[in-house]
């Protein structure tokens, strides 16, 4: 076996149409990202003008979250059905429509509804985008290059967005964060029917509708188990929501045994490489996205900077990642991919290395490099993992598979935060009883208090650090081992990918 990216010299190259349409299918990514962390901002200026009650923040907050994870693997299949760039226009209509009706809502229950309608509309970009580009790139180097443009649009988005968020707010109203992304989306549906190309599975059957209720239900309520857990510990709620959401799940998979025109091709999971993409592409958010919200909060409680402070130390790191991003597209033409992925898992272990080794005085200077230590090495997994994957596949599969990498990132982020964060609350709480009276506190006691504060979540953040280090460097081994073999074998002479059976 030797083939995750099939292909490699026989595929023609892209021309200026498909690297110019790249540039336009990046765009939306961005906004996916932004509109992730840009209401964050924004929630002292709605709360002072729509009055939610705590509940209805709370789903505010959550609700974009939550319908876009819930309907990545719908949409996914949906546009091998229906056409990926048809896909995409629509979800681009229907983004900017239900952008223009957050911006002007007038209630909390008006905005909880059209951030909803954000999240299924944001659930239709990544894996159409990602599966354009399986079609727009068929030679395998360009398609590894063109992916890692893709993933540092994601990355420049998240970037980007608190900068955005606070520059529109200084001289707006809370809702001018949501009109970012109309004049894009009005751009992508101007242009996208010229540059980009259309692609469906012509013998896709039916979409089944209780297969993608099913999926639905299952993601949705893992994510909403596993945020309550983060925000308030384990609780019978939380378990309980999260056992349904698995029962959930196993019948959807069940089922799919038994349809002619599955949702998702067991084949695609039953493949080694594919499954083990999708397994370490997890891993890989579970210690990013949890090391991200920490590394935050360190700089700020621990370190004492200030919100811009923490934002600017923080960019060498999202400029490790884009780099990174676009190099692992180099490293791939003399190492083979899961050699390269093993690499970056055990660079970004060591940088949650050198994270464990924080003290007061090289606090700062140590926890950056092993900041862009980590985002180096994570930037390396997260663009070859989603080659593989749609690399793996078939290229009328390419939507589902692409659903399935994104649907993999939201879960690992929402399990990374929930356990790795579960597990920061309870060292500081055994560490540091009271530390929260510290602020009522005037003079010596008070400074003695909020010394010890700040040394019980150095600890629990130092614990993180060391069981993130850990799954990375078994991640690390699980790439060296089952994606050893996964390289671009001799050209063959079809146009096609691999079938899945090669792969086993």
């Amino acid at each position: 076996m030797k083939a995750a990216t099939a292909g490699a010299g026989a595929q023609p190259k892209a021309t200026a149409r498909e690297w110019i349409g790249l540039a336009v299918i990046a765009l939306p990514c961005l906004l996916y990202a932004m509109d992730l962390t840009v209401l964050n901002l924004a929630v002292p200026h709605l709360t002072a003008a729509l009055r939610p009650t705590s509940a209805q923040m709370l789903w505010i907050v959550d609700i974009y979250g939550f319908m876009l994870a819930g309907s990545l693997i719908t949409m996914g299949t949906l546009g091998d059905r229906i056409g990926r760039r048809k896909l995409l226009l629509i979800g681009a209509a229907c983004f900017g429509a239900a952008s223009v009706l957050a911006a002007f809502s007038t209630s909390a229950g008006m905005l909880i509804a059209t951030r909803a309608l954000l999240g299924v509309a944001g659930a239709t970009l990544a894996p159409s985008t990602l599966s354009l580009i399986r079609n727009m790139f068929l030679d395998a180097q360009e398609r590894t290059v063109a992916i890692g443009v893709w993933v540092t649009s994601f990355a420049v988005g998240g970037a980007i967005g608190p900068l955005v968020g606070g520059l529109l707010l200084e001289h707006f109203w809370w809702g001018s964060v949501f009109l970012v992304g109309v004049p894009v989306m009005a751009l992508l549906l101007a242009i996208g029917p010229w540059l980009l190309p259309e692609y469906r599975d012509e013998k896709a059957g039916r979409l089944d509708l209780p297969s993608a209720a099913l999926s639905v239900v299952a993601v949705l309520a893992v994510i909403h188990g596993l945020k309550r857990i983060a925000e308030s510990g384990l609780g019978a709620w939380p378990i309980a929501v999260m056992a349904a959401g698995v029962a959930t799940g196993i019948a959807f998979v069940r089922r799919q045994g038994k349809l002619a025109d599955p949702l998702i091709d067991l084949r695609l999971l039953r493949a080694p490489a594919f499954s083990a993409a999708l397994l370490i592409n997890t891993l890989g958010f579970f210690v990013g996205f949890a090391a991200f919200l920490l590394i935050a909060q360190y700089l700020q409680l621990v370190l004492g900077l200030s919100p811009l402070e923490a934002g600017l130390w923080s960019l060498p790191s999202s400029l490790a990642f884009i780099v990174g991003s676009n190099l692992a597209a180099r490293l791939v033409r003399r190492i083979r991919p899961g050699f390269v992925v093993a690499a970056g898992l055990v660079l970004a272990a060591a940088g949650f290395g050198l994270l464990v080794q924080l003290d007061r005085d090289n606090g700062l200077r140590m926890l950056v490099i092993g900041y862009v230590m980590l985002s180096l090495g994570l930037s390396f997994v997260f663009t070859l993992a989603a080659d593989m994957l749609v690399g793996a596949a078939p290229a009328e599969r390419a939507g589902t598979a692409s659903a399935l990498s994104e649907t993999s990132s939201e879960l690992g982020g929402a399990l990374g935060i929930a356990i790795l964060g579960s597990v920061a609350v309870a060292v500081y709480r055994r560490a540091m009883a009271g530390a929260d009276l510290a602020a009522g506190l005037a003079g010596p006691a008070g400074d003695r208090l909020g010394d010890a504060s700040r040394e019980a979540f150095a600890q629990a953040f130092e614990l993180t650090a060391l069981i993130s280090a850990a799954v990375a460097l078994a991640a690390a081994l699980l790439a060296a081992v089952i994606l050893r073999e996964v390289g671009r074998p001799p050209a063959p002479r079809s146009s096609q990918p691999e079938p899945i059976s090669s792969l086993k």
